[in-house]
């Protein structure tokens, strides 16, 4: 088994899951084999609220069709301390602010399915 297969079996069922060191209880994303701060080998997956902000964004603009509509990529930091790197989608750029509330969906995207994020709808 990969490092990061929990987190695309979690994606299949709709669920982002982020990986909690096993020893110091560090929360981590992306994933990978070892703690950051204690070199534990030993982990869990723990299951996202889907909720966060945005720490920062671009339009990226494919180089090889500059005229076709960019995609906004975001920087988000989630409620549960880590940050994690998807397309913001139905927003206009000039609409983002930074501390942008959002929250979490899914999308086939060239298909496959991945993590995505809008604006919060809670009040």
């Amino acid at each position: 088994m990969r490092d990061q297969d929990y987190f695309w079996d979690g994606i299949d069922a709709d669920t982002l899951l982020l990986q909690r060191c096993g020893d110091c209880g560090r929360l981590r994303h992306p994933p990978g084999p070892m703690c950051p701060d204690c070199h534990s080998l030993n982990w869990a997956p723990q299951r996202s609220s889907g909720r966060g902000s945005v720490c920062a964004w671009i339009v990226s603009k494919h180089p090889a069709d500059a005229i076709a509509a960019g995609r906004i990529v975001a920087l988000i930091q989630l409620d549960e301390g880590v940050r994690m790197i998807a397309n913001l989608q139905e927003i206009d750029p000039d609409h983002i602010d930074l501390g942008l509330p959002v929250e979490l969906f899914f999308a086939d995207v060239d298909g496959t399915r991945l993590p995505q994020f809008r604006p919060s709808r809670a009040s």
